[in-house]
């Protein structure tokens, strides 16, 4: 069977092929107003014919962008919410918590849904699963009425406690006129909360006939394509059964990354990685210990998102985030970002604000006739241009550089200063800020200009050891193919855990994970291969928080929690524990790719000036260094999708796979 990996990224789109037993990266420049469009034509240039080759055996698995820049763009459909009667503006008044605490004015935020967009029906019940109103022929025939004037493109119906009883908002989606898009909150989030089931739900209805709508251009344009979405909890289903479950894809393509770092970390012997992958647009830095940890407190565009999601942290960083003055005249680099077009000014494609990418170049630690592997000359002229008109605002002289260097390459190291700043926040944010020591991990960076900044990052968390992986800047890509297809799946049930017994909650585990096996075998994988996690989330007894932890019966989870909550909070209570929700991961087994031995070959050997750098750096392509060859800084490492900047004072080798390992030596 051939093998693709796709990733659509903001600035690039890129794919790994597996195929007779090897890996074969590309990258095309992204579509993003037809994303399926680079695909096709990446597809195309790896020399696969879907029409021809779909006799061999081809299955692509597919990380978009689609949902998320539909939710952070605000481009969803006109989408119709049906709530209870009295509570049709719930998502409107949401938790009132405040984004700025002592903001005594703080600006009204857009509703999610127009009030004239806000409808409200029967059908309630109560917290005990019990009839407190019904739903009537007349409430079901007003709410067509109201739908056929209004002409929504889509419907959220999220009504009190229907994860206890669908009935209600089961009856009111039959009746809802053909052509709209229905979501339901019983099958979108059945969890407790009706805030954020009605937010998961109402996104879900938004950005869902994009979502659906791209994913039916995609697979008419792979005939015989066997098609898989990367879900944001990390696993991949088929496209068709995840179609109607746009939430479920917010976090799709860094989800693919995450999953490569623990691919890749694995073959190298390492297991906890603290990871940051730099795109063009954002970087994601998260935390893998084995594999990436999951999380229902995400949040997407401002808005909470419950659905299980890998845990991660994200901000407007990439190489083509610009750099300006604010209007105080300060040097700002981010969030804005020059996307695939223009681009950043080098790109020559008609940008003309600098960019970190540009700011790099300048620095010399981008080569000009290397970048993707030479298939795309930089303008290293226009980026100084750009880099100097920059500097002469901030008010730079070439006059008082003690190190003589020129107003441009002020300007760029002042520009790689602040976006190095700005990402070693965000680490400390996952590690840090959560308890973790950052010095007992490795740090991984990925994404096509990681590995410009992985040095320095690592330096300022004091990290000793750092890891660019092989396929470093199309790792997500590759995340893809090392994704195992599976399901996560959640429902609330709740109950003090001390009073259920052993068989109960395994029954209730059991019924819940029969649906996830269902439909991975109706994906033809074999019910006999299926692994299954089972997981609860618990909370002390009047605590609104809850902690994940792993089901291994009533007595030891309840221990486990106590364990969990003092490492987490630093105390546990005396309070009994209470159980809100069960979840369960069914996976099958992994697609069979593996990393190829390394290989070396002639390739560039010479030294050029780096802008900062005392010393000249050795100029290098990564397939010329041999297996434990060690190589020193200061260094730049080519590779055929992304440069690694190798700083003074590290030194880095070389795997059998390929991976770089680098080491700090002065420590």
């Amino acid at each position: 069977m051939i093998l693709i990996g796709i990733d659509t990224g903001g600035t690039f789109t890129d794919l790994v092929l597996w195929r007779d037993g090897q890996l074969v990266a590309h990258k095309v420049p992204s579509t993003p107003g037809a994303p399926e469009l680079a695909i096709l034509r990446g597809i195309a240039e790896l020399g696969l014919n879907p029409r021809k080759d779909s006799a061999i055996g081809i299955r692509a698995i597919h990380g978009s962008t689609v949902a998320t820049n539909a939710v952070l763009e605000g481009k969803g459909v006109r989408t119709a919410y049906i709530g209870n009667r009295g509570l049709k503006d719930l998502l409107t008044i949401g938790r009132q918590a405040r984004a700025a605490l002592y903001d005594l004015q703080p600006p009204r935020p857009r509703p999610p849904v127009p009030e004239e967009l806000c409808l409200e029906t029967g059908g309630r019940i109560g917290a005990d699963g019990r009839e407190v109103e019904p739903l009537t022929e007349a409430d079901l025939d007003a709410l067509v009425a109201a739908l056929e004037r209004l002409r929504p493109e889509a419907v959220a119906i999220n009504l009190l406690f229907s994860y206890l009883d669908d009935r209600a908002e089961q009856a009111i989606a039959e009746r809802i006129p053909d052509g709209i898009f229905v979501a339901r909150s019983s099958r979108v989030l059945p969890l407790v909360g009706e805030y954020e089931r009605g937010i998961a739900t109402w996104i879900n209805a938004w950005i869902g006939p994009i979502v659906s709508g791209y994913l039916q251009r995609l697979q008419a344009g792979l005939p015989g394509v066997g098609l898989s979405v990367m879900q944001s909890s990390g696993q991949a289903v088929a496209a068709k059964q995840t179609a109607d479950m746009a939430v479920r894809l917010l976090l799709s393509g860094p989800a693919g990354g995450l999953v490569g770092a623990g691919f890749v970390g694995r073959a190298a012997g390492i297991d906890r990685l603290l990871t940051f992958d730099m795109g063009g647009t954002s970087t994601d830095v998260a935390l893998v210990d084995g594999s990436p940890t999951l999380t229902t407190a995400g949040r997407i565009g401002g808005w909470p998102v419950a659905v299980p999601m890998v845990d991660m942290h994200t901000i407007g960083a990439g190489g083509g985030s610009i750099a300006r003055l604010d209007p105080g005249g300060a040097l700002q680099v981010g969030p804005e970002s020059a996307g695939a077009d223009p681009g950043p000014v080098c790109y020559g494609l008609g940008g003309t604000e600098p960019t970190v990418t540009d700011a790099n170049l300048v620095l010399g630690r981008l080569r000009p006739d290397a970048f993707l592997g030479g298939r795309m000359r930089l303008d290293e002229q226009a980026a100084k241009t750009a880099l100097l008109v920059l500097g002469k605002a901030l008010g730079l002289d070439a006059s008082s550089s003690g190190n003589g260097l020129a107003i441009a390459e002020q300007a760029a190291l002042g520009v790689v200063a602040i976006a190095n700043e700005h990402m070693a926040q965000a680490l400390r944010v996952i590690s840090v800020q959560r308890g973790i020591d950052p010095r007992g991990l490795t740090l991984c960076s990925f994404g096509g200009a990681g590995g410009l900044h992985v040095c320095a990052l690592a330096e300022a968390l004091g990290m000793e050891r750092a890891l660019v992986p092989i396929q470093a800047g199309v790792l997500s890509a590759l995340g893809m193919l090392a994704t195992p297809p599976g399901l996560v799946v959640t429902r609330t049930w709740p109950g003090l855990l001390g009073s259920l017994t052993d068989s109960v909650v395994s029954a209730e585990l059991d019924a819940l994970a029969a649906d996830a096996q269902a439909a991975l075998q109706a994906e033809g994988q074999s019910a006999a291969k299926l692994k299954r996690a089972d997981s609860l989330d618990l909370r002390y007894e009047g605590q609104s928080y809850t902690l994940n932890l792993p089901w291994s019966g009533t007595e030891q989870t309840t221990a486990a929690f106590h364990v969990r909550h003092r490492e987490r909070y630093g105390h546990s209570l005396d309070l009994p524990v209470e159980l809100v929700n069960l979840r369960i991961r069914v996976t099958a087994p992994p697609y069979p790719i593996a990393l190829s031995g390394v290989t070396t070959r002639p390739g560039r050997h010479e030294q050029a000036r780096v802008a900062g750098c005392d010393q000249l750096a050795m100029v290098i392509d990564r397939d010329t260094i041999g297996p434990e060859t060690a190589i020193d800084g200061p260094a730049i490492i080519l590779d055929a999708f992304a440069t690694t900047w190798l700083a003074p004072g590290w030194r880095a080798y070389r795997d059998q796979y390929g991976n770089l390992l680098l080491n700090d030596r002065r420590r």
